[in-house]
């Protein structure tokens, strides 16, 4: 049978922008495609072309006779007044599916997607709800294939397990773009990289994700390979060349078309092997202060009278600094209104927040929010042509370039940016304000996975305390070092890692809450019914000797931080500095407090998680 889509020599550019050259793509029966790619390679233009929403520049794509081709995009848009049962059978009139099994297939898709009403507002729902409805409508139809791009947008953890084991279940040949490393290990059997260091502009290898970085390094170990061949025949052949006329008489045309032909090969694949990355560095301040944020006995509640939903209810949580913490939760269970009551913007029902003094906090908010008819250089610049960057001025020009922006680029409006490039935009300008606490909330949206990395290494050297709310699962593992779940009841628990969240509560607890906050008939969230609270699940209690240690611990904590400041003003004292003895001494101190200080610390944290 042939491939269900063939697409042949595609080229598609923006302008002077190049996105991809005479590449070939097929989706056959069966395929469970992962496309990838940085930034600005094209992917979702790809999808585009192979959906037949856009055409290519050149190239064509063969649609199997009769195949069905279901598409979701990046952001899902319905128009008001339309209900979740309008937009399904909407759908399923536009296929052709007979009248007869309309409400069948409607019923079984609306059950699969978990829309407790039919009769939502579309328009009203919030962005997991969006995307669960987009994927409903297309794969309502059962399509021969299914193209998704960044289908793991907007949803929660459940709702990410959910989109798995719909691509598990599902008949239909699926091609999906995303960022999301575990997703894409999880669901894709084959994957594709679109990318111009490929000689073809792609790189497709069988396999899960991790197997394709091994094909992946293994190719780019033959390109190498090929490189040095090149450069060597390339030395040879020049180093003839300069000898002279006389020496070119002796030898053919042909050797000379040759050695030309060498180094335009060479010339091609050193341009195709450069490649740039983000220079993403976040800079912490020389605070000394070990106590940063304290919530006691913190609650919040949104909303009034019938309306009254709470959040977090009796919170008591301690950030201190070199804390790196993952919040994790359903959609609307509060994790971004964690983090605004961390900025002040919003104020606890009851409870209180206590900040370090002068504590300086950077927040990187979900929503993005950039000036839209200024240019890139007044977003990152905006009262002159230079910034200042760990102590030193420094031209805009070369900042942007950090941030793999062109100069080009710098006098174009911030409307002309890709989601990418904005997430680009606001990190750069976080990355010019020292900050004893980072707040950051989704960051990884629409970034690829190269600058991921380069996200996830520049947060584990971070010094400073940090508050992450992201859905994706591989940086919550790699750079979390407590994991703060909430319920979306206002409970909120401690776990270790998010591995332990998600074996102890996880997948199955949000499910629960996510179920309770669906849409119901008016389109807003309906109240949680009152749902036991689940067991310790084997939490370790203190015996009588620690929770004595513990009551106690926080007042023996801040006589160490006492005694260490006390040795910091000793060995700033000039009179001891000039003193051989006293200085050797004063240093001796400084390190038994410091190892005492971080000895409670350790202790305090062994003794929390006890405690659960």
């Amino acid at each position: 049978m042939p491939p269900i889509l063939n697409a042949q020599g595609l080229t598609k550019a923006f302008g002077a922008t190049p996105l991809f050259h005479d590449i070939s793509f097929t989706v056959s029966d069966g395929d469970h495609i992962g496309l990838i790619g940085p930034n600005g390679a094209g992917k979702s233009t790809l999808l585009k072309v192979l959906a037949g929403d856009e055409d290519a520049d050149s190239g064509d794509v063969a649609v199997r006779k009769r195949a069905r081709v279901g598409y979701v995009q990046q952001e899902s848009v319905f128009a008001d007044k339309l209900t979740v049962r309008d937009v399904l059978e909407r759908a399923l009139v536009a296929a052709g599916i007979p009248e007869a099994e309309r409400e069948g297939r409607l019923r079984e898709t609306s059950g699969r997607t978990g829309f407790p009403s039919l009769e939502a507002e579309a328009a009203r729902l919030s962005g997991g709800w969006r995307k669960r409805l987009a994927i409903a409508e297309a794969i309502v139809t059962k399509p021969d294939v299914l193209l998704l791009d960044e289908p793991t947008n907007h949803l929660d953890l459940a709702g990410i397990a959910w989109l798995e084991q719909v691509i598990k279940e599902t008949e239909s040949a699926v091609v999906m773009v995303s960022h999301d490393r575990y997703f894409l290990e999880n669901t894709a059997e084959e994957m594709v990289e679109l990318n111009r260091v490929y000689a073809d502009g792609l790189l497709r290898v069988k396999g899960s994700y991790s197997k394709f970085l091994e094909g992946k390094e293994q190719y780019l170990e033959a390109q190498s390979k090929l490189q040095d061949a090149l450069k060597n025949r390339v030395k040879i052949e020049t180093d003839w060349l300069r000898r002279g006329p006389k020496a070119r008489t002796t030898k053919s045309k042909a050797r000379i078309d040759s050695a030309n032909d060498l180094i335009g090969q060479l010339k091609d694949v050193n341009q195709r092997t450069q490649t740039s990355s983000a220079g993403i560095e976040f800079a912490a301040t020389e605070r000394q202060t070990k106590r940063l944020v304290e919530f006691e006995d913190v609650s919040v509640v949104l909303g009034e009278g019938a309306n009254a939903r709470k959040i977090v209810e009796g919170l008591n949580f301690l950030i201190t600094s070199g804390m790196r913490v993952g919040l994790v939760g359903p959609n609307g269970s509060g994790k971004t209104t964690l983090l605004r009551l961390l900025t002040g913007e919003l104020k606890p029902a009851s409870g209180e927040i206590k900040l370090a003094s002068s504590l300086k906090i950077v927040y990187f908010s979900q929503t993005r929010e950039l000036e839209e008819d200024i240019t890139l250089r007044r977003a990152l610049a905006p009262d002159s042509d230079s910034v200042v960057y760990q102590g030193r001025v420094v031209h805009v020009a070369s900042y942007a370039t950090k941030f793999l922006f062109t100069s080009e680029q710098l006098n174009q409006p911030v409307s002309r940016l890709s989601g990418g490039e904005r997430a680009r935009v606001l990190i750069a300008k976080l990355m010019l304000e020292p900050a004893d606490l980072l707040l950051l909330d989704e960051p990884t949206n629409d970034l690829d996975i190269a600058t991921l990395e380069i996200l996830e290494e520049s947060l584990l050297e971070y010094t400073g305390a940090l508050v992450l709310v992201t859905h994706d699962r591989y940086m919550l593992d790699r750079v979390s070092t407590i994991v703060l779940g909430l319920d979306g009841r206002g409970g909120a628990e401690r776990f270790a890692d998010y591995s332990q969240w998600e074996q102890g509560k996880g997948i199955k607890g949000e499910e629960i809450i996510a179920a309770s906050i669906a849409p119901g008939a008016t389109g807003t969230a309906v109240s949680a019914a009152p749902v036991a609270a689940p067991a310790s699940g084997g939490k370790k209690n203190l015996s009588y000797l620690e929770a004595r240690e513990y009551a106690g611990i926080e007042a023996a904590v801040e006589a160490a931080e006492d005694r260490l400041q006390a040795a910091r003003e000793m060995l700033e004292d000039n009179a001891v500095a000039v003193d051989p003895i006293r200085l050797t001494a004063a240093l001796a101190e400084m390190d038994k407090a410091q190892e005492a200080a971080d000895g409670l610390y350790a202790r305090w944290a062994e003794l929390s998680e006890k405690t659960g």
